[in-house]
């Protein structure tokens, strides 16, 4: 008399092997090792509750994790490349499948003046420095901001973030965070540009001041391409806080934030 052949054991030993031990998963599942241990050898099978958490954190539905064996090394396999271990989590994965579905954005790689205006200084336009990059075919945002740090404008901080780029459904998101402290994110979502040579690109964002309150906010936001190598310094020494009138009238054309009188929402329109 034969029996069914049940996958889980070698399925689960397979997504432990991609940590660096049974241990760390343990831990991390907060499960207990030698009940683990039970679910490897086939001794149990894991309560609908641990299986759930399981392929949580494996980043598998039920269904994948008892497929046969090779197709399921196969899917995991794909899911998990090429993350860190240390990070190897499901909501890790979500990030990594916008990357894989992101169009190319060579196009785009190289430095950005950024202009928009400021959430927590009325009536002034903020002017930073970004840049696109690319690393193993994902796409990356770096941005620096110097805003004045007293109230006399006569000393500056310097604030960096970095983030994500993803072109999915013909348009730009970016998503940044506040890499000191990690307290805010922004998220940029701009038109791809569809002219021969690269000048800007617009769109919304949104976020909040990292300066002053707390309040949610919206804004049109315009990046100016400068180039795929410039001299740093000097483009940083061009950035800060400026009034509006300061600012180039072709630039403010696209950030001013006026809705028409019968919009509903806040909506940028392609230039």
């Amino acid at each position: 008399m034969t029996t069914d052949h049940d996958p889980l054991p070698a399925n689960l030993a397979y997504a432990c092997s991609l940590f660096p031990s049974v241990a760390e998963v343990c831990r991390r599942l907060g499960v207990n090792r030698q009940q683990f241990n039970k679910y490897l050898s086939g001794q149990v099978r894991p309560s609908r509750h641990n299986m759930r958490r399981m392929c949580d954190f494996f980043g598998v539905t039920e269904w994948e994790m008892l497929m046969e064996e090779q197709r399921f090394a196969e899917i995991l396999s794909v899911r998990t490349k090429p993350i860190p271990s240390a990070t190897s989590n499901l909501e890790i994965r979500h990030i990594e499948t916008l990357h894989a579905n992101s169009a190319n954005l060579d196009r785009y790689v190289g430095y950005y003046f950024r202009y928009f205006y400021a959430f927590g200084y009325p009536n002034r336009i903020i002017k930073s420095l970004g840049t696109i990059y690319e690393r193993d075919r994902r796409f990356f945002w770096k941005n620096v901001e110097i805003m004045p740090s007293d109230i006399f404008g006569t000393a500056y901080s310097f604030t960096k973030y970095q983030g994500s780029v993803f072109y999915l459904g013909e348009r730009i998101y970016v998503i940044e965070y506040e890499a000191l402290l990690a307290t805010s994110i922004t998220s940029m979502t701009l038109y791809p540009s569809y002219h021969a040579r690269l000048n800007h690109l617009t769109g919304v964002q949104t976020g909040g001041p990292t300066k002053r309150g707390r309040k949610p906010a919206a804004s049109f936001v315009l990046l100016e391409f400068l180039g795929r190598s410039i001299n740093r310094r000097q483009a940083l020494k061009s950035c800060g806080l400026f009034e509006e009138d300061t600012i180039d009238p072709r630039i403010r054309t696209h950030i001013v934030n006026r809705m028409p009188e019968n919009a509903h929402v806040f909506e940028a329109e392609q230039s």
